[in-house]
């Protein structure tokens, strides 16, 4: 050996040198776990991951492991093609903005086919809804954007779909213009338009369907609403500054504000000392006045003329409530 050493004139103390560095086998088991359970992410959310766990490691250190321990994900090169120049499209400011649809198939254990729709909101990322059925039609699609609406307390401004004949029929038309949401379609043939669906259903395919078995309907809409909540709360999106969506759309919640008539009044809730109550004092028509008898009545008249128009402002708004007036 020390003859070869000389021969291909490399040190001895080279050739004898074992590293010393930890192997570091906690951080591989841990990163084998987190690999096994979520099967189709890559080096850079298994990160993430591990950091929320307490793991002070950055993201080279993590794909050393990750090639070392073989965890690759392997993935179908696509064809290169030239790019094209396209219109862009109008981007969603704020939560509730800006909806997306389209439906993903997939197949029961027993060979029966099932069709899932799904619903993201384009600014956070958060997946609306997700219902999985047997055959899906307008009435369906209608009948789960009312519930996700329910849900969220909030209808989307506008909805991005393509053009098939369950989101371009009657049904969804007159949805729409009751509810007052936009429909906006894509052109024929280029879905790239409506890339934020495109891209979230193939995460829905590679991480939950792809992985998971159906027996039956019933134990797909279980599995589906359990990955949906783990979408929205935990799973880390890159586009977020690898956040949840969730949390993300949490910074854009309204915050309460408090009205003119309360910083008026007390904490205790009395008025403050030499002011009345505002509703009291325009509806209460005996309240103490000066003792002037001409100034009593012209003022007795005007506080008349207020109650009477605050009293006919809250007849028309209790009647619009309940439905019995007019629009």
């Amino acid at each position: 050996m020390r003859r070869a050493a000389r021969l291909v004139n490399v040190a001895w103390s080279t050739l004898q040198y074992k590293s010393r560095k930890e192997k570091q086998e906690p951080l591989r088991q841990r990163l084998r776990e987190i690999a096994a359970t979520h099967v189709r992410y890559g080096y850079r959310r298994l990160t993430v991951l591990l950091r929320r766990e307490g793991w002070k490691v950055n993201a080279k250190r993590v794909y050393r492991l990750y090639d070392e321990e073989n965890l690759k994900v392997r993935s179908v090169e696509r064809k290169k093609i030239a790019r094209r120049q396209r219109i862009p499209q109008a981007q969603a400011t704020g939560p509730n903005h800006c909806w997306s649809a389209d439906f993903v198939s997939d197949k029961l254990s027993d060979g029966r086919s099932i069709r899932i729709l799904t619903v993201i909101d384009q600014f956070t990322r958060e997946c609306v809804w997700l219902e999985a059925d047997r055959s899906m039609n307008g009435l369906k699609v209608v009948a789960g954007l009312t519930r996700a609406i329910a849900e969220r307390r909030a209808a989307p401004r506008s909805i991005t779909l393509d053009n098939g004949s369950e989101f371009a029929g009657r049904a969804m038309e007159a949805w729409a213009m009751q509810s007052g949401v936009q429909l906006c379609f894509i052109r024929p043939g280029r879905p790239v338009e409506n890339g934020y669906i495109e891209s979230f259903n193939g995460r829905l395919r590679d991480e939950c369907l792809n992985v998971e078995w159906f027996p039956t309907l019933a134990e797909a809409r279980r599995k589906l609403a359990v990955w949906r909540a783990y979408y929205n709360n935990e799973r880390p999106h890159s586009a977020l500054d690898d956040r949840p969506p969730r949390v993300f759309a949490a910074q854009f919640q309204p915050r309460p504000t408090r009205s003119a008539l309360s910083d008026r009044s007390k904490p205790n809730g009395k008025p403050r000392q030499g002011f009345a109550a505002p509703a009291k004092a325009a509806l209460d028509p005996v309240r103490r006045l000066a003792e002037d008898t001409g100034y009593q009545g012209e003022a007795l008249k005007r506080i008349a003329r207020t109650r009477d128009s605050l009293l006919s402002l809250w007849s028309d708004f209790q009647a619009h409530e309940t439905g019995s007036g007019g629009p």
